[in-house]
């Protein structure tokens, strides 16, 4: 078990419930697009690419878009069921999280209007190995799939909003047009 992560989120709980406000707190990521479907993301102190598959004209350095959204849901299970478990005292020996999304591309390439680009399905298997008594395993697993941040954004309705801003280009300035 891991007793300085069961104190830190014990900590943190505890500086919660005495000021509210230290519960909101905010996350960003950057992107920019480098070449093609090829985007360097930051996240922190963090950069990496991400880019699509060969069949979806990528050169597949990196994963896309979509693997990510998978990629975070799975991960953020593990680290759910790792604090939860931390700050309950259960041992947990192993975690795993196997994730599919299944996609229908006539969404997503403008082919049907009637099919969403998202995913029409997204399944995922969560492995726990534990010696801990299968009540207590079972109790942390309705915790965890309670109070996921990445399940609950994926299974409710959130708002998102957004802008495009248009800016010219200094080269397209000087360029005449006939």
């Amino acid at each position: 078990m891991n007793k300085i992560l069961a104190q830190k989120i014990g900590a943190l709980a505890e500086a919660i419930n005495k000021d509210p406000n230290n519960a909101n707190v905010s996350f960003a990521a950057r992107s920019y697009l480098v070449d093609n479907v090829l985007a360097n993301v930051s996240i922190r102190k963090f950069n990496f690419n991400v880019d699509e598959p060969k069949e979806l004209g990528g050169t597949d350095i990196a994963p896309n878009p979509v693997e990510l959204v998978l990629a975070a849901l799975a991960s953020c299970q593990e680290i759910a069921f790792s604090a939860f478990a931390a700050y309950l005292g259960i041992e947990l020996d192993q975690v795993k999280v196997h994730v599919k999304g299944n996609l229908d591309l006539r969404g997503f390439l403008a082919i049907k209007d009637s099919v969403s680009p998202g995913f029409q399905n997204i399944e995922y298997e969560t492995i726990i190995s534990s010696s801990e008594p299968e009540e207590k395993i079972k109790n942390l697993i309705e915790i965890v799939e309670k109070h996921c941040p990445v399940l609950d954004t994926l299974i409710r309705p959130i708002s998102v909003t957004g802008n495009v801003k248009i800016k010219k280009s200094v080269a397209a300035a000087y360029m005449k047009h006939p």
